[in-house]
């Protein structure tokens, strides 16, 4: 498999690198943005998060688009729109325009993550998809950790003709994903038997191990993709993803007013510091991986890591000091994107076909509308509160609500375990 793992994964991460980075540089632009637009934190967190809300709407649809039309199309169809948005939001001038580009940035978006998700259990069997997962989605703390710095430098371009520096932070931020569009059309292949780069023999093993996981799966329990979206333990996984993604946009649209507050940095001070937990995360979201899939055990090592993200976030919200504060933040990075790629493995090995297309995008819909609630319900309370240690109290129960849900989920018997090697 690391042949079809070095030929996919790099680029994959830095195609969602791109497009997380197009996602909450917003936050990035928070300080600059309230001020220039006189944006109250509750407005500024509706504009951040409505974002989601047409990601919400678009997501299945879009992802039945990618099953039919294939990858290598709609994923340039998904780049080439949200790169136009992106850098349209440079050109907002109000709170209204705002929202509107950020609806459209959302609909534009919806389907890239579970398309890719979606793309890749067409590609490696079960027992691979926890490091496979954890390396596609090391592209978030990543783009975090290398983006806090590199948009602190952009935002001290403010004055250049005329613009402010968040106008061109997201100019330039947008390039890479148009330029990009043209590397998925040529570079990306489908499917394993499409795959010149691939000799008969591989194909043929490869397709043969996909096939018989599928058979296995569809043996014990088989779902068109309508019934997915009924299906209660879906949507139920939607909700443990919602509790683990709430606090993971919430930190990425506010973490860098969260340190201003206490550090009085300049913007590159800011960017380097901001990008602290991320890198935290960017590690052991990989390593944590590795772990997952070499012990071949999800439910637990899933819980341990959103336990670990409601202990950081309660660390940041009683510590105003910025050594402890950063200490808590950088252990909720840890926990929260530890348990991300573990999290996809679990409804990955029940879904398969157009079922799998429509239940991954379902419960990304679901879980994705923490990114809308989570900053919404943080700026409020921060309003009223005038500081960050309730609103962080808040983002800390949510993981503990995932924490008993798969705990739920698990005891009750999921229908998708089957027989698994350990991945080597």
């Amino acid at each position: 498999m690391g042949k079809v793992a070095w030929r996919l994964l790099p680029f994959l991460i830095v195609c969602y690198f791109i497009s997380y980075l197009d996602r909450v540089n917003i936050g990035f632009a928070g300080p600059g943005m309230r001020a220039d637009l006189g944006l109250s934190a509750s407005a500024f967190g509706l504009a951040a998060g409505v974002f989601f809300l047409a990601y919400f709407a678009f997501e299945v649809p879009s992802n039945l688009a990618l099953n039919r039309f294939g990858a290598r199309l709609w994923i340039a169809r998904i780049m080439f729109t949200w790169g136009l948005l992106s850098g349209a939001q440079a050109f907002v001038g109000s709170e209204t325009s705002l929202i509107v580009v950020r609806v459209l940035l959302g609909a534009a978006e919806a389907g890239f993550f579970p398309g890719v998700i979606f793309y890749l259990t067409l590609w490696f069997p079960t027992a691979y998809r926890g490091r496979i997962v954890g390396w596609f989605m090391f592209a978030i703390p990543f783009s975090s950790a290398l983006g806090s710095p590199v948009s602190g430098y952009l935002l001290n371009m403010d004055g250049i003709w005329g613009l402010h520096g968040w106008q061109w932070m997201f100019i330039i931020e947008a390039i890479p994903a148009l330029l990009l569009t043209a590397g998925v059309l040529w570079y990306l292949t489908d499917r394993p038997a499409e795959a010149k780069w691939l000799t008969g023999e591989e194909k043929q093993w490869l397709a043969a191990t996909l096939r018989e996981e599928e058979r296995q799966r569809e043996a014990v329990v088989r779902y068109e993709w309508w019934q997915t979206l009924l299906n209660p333990r879906i949507i139920a996984y939607g909700l443990v993803y919602l509790g683990l993604v709430s606090p993971l946009y919430t930190l990425g649209f506010f973490q860098p007013q969260i340190i201003q507050a206490i550090g009085n940095l300049s913007n590159v001070e800011l960017g380097f510091v901001n990008a602290f937990p991320f890198a935290v995360g960017a590690v052991t979201m990989v390593l944590w991986g590795f772990f997952s899939d070499r012990l071949q055990e999800r439910k637990w090592t899933t819980i341990f890591a959103a336990a670990c993200a409601t202990a950081g976030l309660l660390i940041a919200a009683s510590n105003d000091g910025l050594m402890l504060k950063m200490l808590g933040l950088a252990l909720a990075s840890f926990g929260i994107f530890a348990a991300l790629p573990i999290f996809w493995s679990l409804p990955t090995a029940f879904l398969s076909g157009a079922a799998a297309a429509a239940g991954i995008a379902w419960i990304n819909s679901v879980g994705n509308l923490g990114g809308y609630f989570g900053p919404q319900i943080f700026g409020i309370i921060k309003d009223y509160s005038g500081g960050d240690y309730y609103g962080l109290l808040f983002m800390a129960a949510l993981p503990i609500m995932s924490i008993l849900l798969i705990l739920l989920l698990e005891r009750r018997g999921a229908p998708h375990r089957q027989a698994q090697q350990p991945a080597e």
